[in-house]
């Protein structure tokens, strides 16, 4: 399967297609191996054999044809389209409101900001406990925050949102 996927303004040309016990993932033409493993709604866990590398992300489906993909707290917004198909780019970061997830289930545990806070990316937002380990979520971008969608004590699902950044 090849697809393109635009992540900030950049557009890059992807395939996977199965080998082995993993996947081949070629990147603009350059083959990465990767182990592939869902873990939950919308979690994977990557793993990158020749690195010894894993990583766990969280997958959402946006609007417009988007995808947020969390990784380590931070969002990226992702637009995928089919091969050779054209299309508008998506809005930049700047336009679109940034939605904090919860990157698995978990309860909120400190609220790091209020509605009308300014923030700078990578600042934190909020702390989410989950399996026993606090999670400090941080903004993808500066902005300000319009919403919180939760109060401290509350239990999150994987993929709820918590934080409105615009």
């Amino acid at each position: 399967m090849r697809f393109q996927v635009e992540v900030g303004g950049r557009v890059r040309e992807v395939g996977i297609e199965p080998s082995g016990s993993g996947t081949m993932v070629t990147l603009d033409g350059s083959p990465v191996d990767v182990e592939v493993r869902p873990v939950g709604e919308g979690r994977l866990s990557l793993r990158f054999p020749a690195t010894g590398r894993q990583q766990d992300v969280v997958v959402t489906r946006g609007r417009n044809g988007d995808v947020d993909v969390l990784v380590g707290g931070v969002r990226v917004l992702v637009r995928i389209r089919p091969e050779g198909r054209t299309g508008t780019r998506p809005a930049a970061s700047g336009d679109a409101p940034e939605r904090v997830v919860a990157p698995m289930p978990g309860k909120v545990v400190k609220l790091l900001v209020k509605p009308g806070d300014q923030v700078t990316s990578r600042q934190g937002v909020i702390v989410v406990e989950a399996m026993k380990m606090e999670n400090e979520l941080r903004a993808g971008r500066d902005g300000v925050v319009r919403e919180v969608l939760v109060t401290e004590g509350a239990s999150v699902d994987a993929g709820t949102p918590l934080v409105v950044i615009s």
